[in-house]
């Protein structure tokens, strides 16, 4: 698995790879998988501890059990929220869709909706973006997977992920064009 982008804007070589002690569940829309913006694959190849499956393809559907895990959550801007003393996520489920492809997967998929939320106050409004967001939380899965792990884990475990967003969107600025 590469990062997908055309080779003179290739991440590879800048993966880096971040140990955390909550596993994240990239749940992918199949849409997203020839997209040379999507930013779930290169959380996957980023993260030691995840896995990505793909949702919506013809081949079949994922295993269902994975998201009846104990302290799995999904990060989703509303919804059941965890009790404020709740113990922090084994598993955390990031959609890696746009907004509406989001949605209707959570309403596809019934056991999304019982998971308690981990919810991210809206982005900064330097955060560097390639495209304008059609939600307030709106972000790249990148932005919004180092966000969690920083929320979950501390800074310094999201620094790695949030330097290579960075450079993602830098690079393709740069250039201005993804192909």
């Amino acid at each position: 698995m590469r990062c997908n982008l055309s080779l003179h804007l290739c991440l590879c070589d800048a993966i880096p790879q971040v140990r955390t002690r909550t596993r994240i569940l990239l749940l992918q829309h199949v849409m997203e998988i020839a997209k040379k913006s999507n930013t779930g694959r290169v959380a996957a190849l980023a993260l030691t501890n995840s896995k990505l499956i793909i949702h919506g393809s013809p081949s079949g559907d994922f295993d269902l059990e994975l998201l009846s895990e104990p302290g799995t959550w999904l990060l989703y801007p509303d919804g059941p929220k965890a009790p404020p003393d709740a113990p922090p996520p084994r598993q955390l489920v990031v959609l890696d869709a746009s907004w509406s492809q989001a949605r209707r997967m959570t309403q596809r998929v019934p056991e999304l909706r019982t998971l308690p939320r981990l919810a991210l106050p809206a982005p900064e409004p330097g955060l560097l973006r390639l495209r304008e967001t059609s939600h307030p939380s709106g972000m790249s899965t990148l932005d919004a997977v180092a966000r969690a792990v920083a929320a979950l884990e501390g800074p310094d475990v999201a620094e790695p992920l949030e330097q290579l967003a960075a450079l993602r969107v830098q690079r393709i600025a740069a250039c201005g064009t993804l192909f």
